[in-house]
């Protein structure tokens, strides 16, 4: 189903994608020089079009490490919850090995056989048959 619904989007977007380019070939000149407009030292000639996709990826890419950047505090946190709750996990396996190691035989409840949670093996609280 999610390949599905990934080429119901991807195949229009594509399409939609070689029509724009297809009427955007020609060639733009995009200049980086402020001060001389007429004779740019440092300028790029290429299609519209593939300036357009250039411009627009460099967008996304520029918003993911935005955000990125922006959820550190959040990613931080979560790394010291993660560290703080498997430093827990491994005390309290530590504890429960040291109380089962230090309790004496007469204070363990013995556990009688035939016997299930609600008593014999088969019956429910009431004692009905299940």
């Amino acid at each position: 189903m999610r390949k599905f619904l990934t080429a119901l989007i991807v195949l229009p977007l594509g399409l939609i994608l070689v029509v724009f380019a297809v009427a955007n070939r020609h060639l733009v000149t995009v200049s980086f020089d402020p001060f001389m407009s007429a004779d740019p030292s440092l300028s790029v000639t290429l299609p519209l079009f593939l300036l357009l996709i250039l411009v627009a990826a460099l967008g996304v890419l520029a918003g993911g490490c935005a955000v990125w950047f922006g959820q550190r505090r959040w990613r931080r946190a979560a790394r010291r919850n993660d560290a703080d709750a498997r430093a827990a996990r491994g005390e309290l396996a530590d504890l429960r090995a040291r109380m089962t190691a230090t309790r004496p035989e007469s204070q363990r409840l013995p556990v009688p056989s035939g016997l299930g949670l609600y008593g014999s093996v088969g019956r429910d609280k009431q004692r009905a048959t299940l």
